[in-house]
């Protein structure tokens, strides 16, 4: 009877594996699938589109700058 329950155990633990395997396959499946969907840009399209980036980056910042700078002088012709 030991032995049938310990067979029987042996059984369990073999199936709880098996299982954990397929989901570890299932998921490498679904993310190399996933991987293969996505669509990479070619180095003209990627120069021109980080240039357009930084070249609005950078008039924001000279309009933040200019904005806080006129008001910073507006502040101090009130306090005066």
């Amino acid at each position: 009877m030991a032995d049938n329950n310990t067979a029987v155990e042996k059984t369990k633990q073999t199936k709880a594996v098996k299982k954990k395997k397929d989901k570890r396959n299932s998921w490498t499946k679904g993310l190399k699938t996933e991987w293969d969907k996505i669509v990479w840009t070619d180095q003209k399209t990627l120069v021109k589109q980080t240039g357009s980036v930084v070249a609005v980056s950078a008039v924001l910042v000279l309009l933040i700058t200019l904005i806080d700078n006129l008001g910073l002088q507006l502040i101090q012709l009130i306090i005066k």
